[in-house]
């Protein structure tokens, strides 16, 4: 199997500019994730935000994690478990509206830190987004445009910890699925692994690496891209050693974004005849997501296909 993708940004200011660019051209093309490098977060930054997430994870969320396991007696599993994963979650919500004030049981010094931290993971995501339209061939800020609807992007952080499992062969720390969204970037455990995707027909472990920014794509650049980027099916393997610290970041669209492919990408393949994806509100997708996430992506466009008639086109049609 070829090496996972890593990708060093600082490469992208100089002579190594468009080999790079066309390393993050087959990572999305070929895999749908890749790793970052030097992309601008300060490492000690990162490393507070790993010590205060094991922190909360030790102060507040442990204890009711041994006491679900024990409720649903989980130890003790004979059969595969398909309707629940090992995994100790809480979310973030930071636009268009920051739900960080909200959220209980978390220290001050945590709250500004995270607020701090999903600053720079957003000027992140849209540096991601104009260079997949550099490599795409759409005009700078097409995708930012096309995520924006009347209210800005959606954005949030998933923080999650997955326990030592006593029987990983029987329970996932999360089920396979592709994420419904835009761009996701992640900041994980650098010493537990557990991540992994689905290349062809293995599944391939993404690499702990510190300091690092794991990309994937989500189901929404899949459609505006009209298939030429996919979405990648991925799952956690539980542990039975060590705890593994996972800080997934969503930038999605809004609610109200009307997902469609760009028309400069069909015009493009207007001679292959591809199957054209289909156009929707990003809120009915992530309605009909909700209760099919753990199944298969594609029937899912096909069900969007059935509501497209109803569809107005967003203010970036013209684009």
């Amino acid at each position: 199997m070829e090496n996972f993708p890593v990708i060093n940004m600082k490469n992208l200011n100089g002579d190594k500019r468009a080999s790079t660019m066309e390393h993050i051209k087959d990572a999305c093309e070929n895999w749908g994730f890749f790793e970052l490098v030097n992309h601008g977060i300060p490492h000690e930054m990162m490393d507070t935000v790993e010590r205060l997430t094991k922190g909360h994870y030790k102060k507040c969320m442990e204890q009711r994690f041994k006491e679900l396991v024990a409720s649903k007696a989980l130890e003790g599993v004979q059969a595969e478990v398909t309707d629940m994963d090992w995994e100790s979650t809480f979310f973030l919500r930071h636009l268009p509206v920051s739900n960080i004030s909200q959220v209980p049981d978390l220290d001050d010094e945590y709250r500004t830190l995270m607020k701090e931290f999903a600053v720079r993971l957003e000027k992140l995501a849209e540096e991601l987004l104009d260079l997949l339209c550099e490599n795409l061939g759409l005009e700078k800020g097409y995708l930012k445009k096309a995520f924006y609807g009347s209210k800005g992007p959606n954005f949030g952080t998933k923080v999650s910890n997955y326990p030592p499992c006593p029987k990983p062969e029987l329970i996932k720390g999360l089920r396979p699925h592709t994420d419904a969204g835009g761009i996701i970037l992640l900041f994980q455990d650098d010493k537990v692994s557990g991540l992994q995707l689905l290349k062809g027909d293995q599944w391939v472990d993404v690499p702990p690496m510190k300091h690092s920014i794991v990309i994937n794509l989500g189901d929404q650049l899949e459609v505006i891209t009209n298939g030429k980027y996919k979405s990648v099916l991925h799952r956690v393997i539980a542990q039975t050693d060590g705890n593994r610290m996972s800080l997934a970041s969503f930038y999605n669209p809004g609610n109200d974004a009307v997902i469609y492919p760009a028309p400069a990408l069909l015009e493009k393949e207007a001679e292959e005849r591809k199957e054209v994806y289909p156009k929707f509100v990003f809120d009915d997708y992530m309605k009909l997501y909700a209760g099919l996430k753990f199944q298969a992506k594609e029937p899912r466009f096909e069900l969007m296909k059935n509501v497209e008639a109803n569809v107005t086109m967003g203010p970036i049609a013209t684009a």
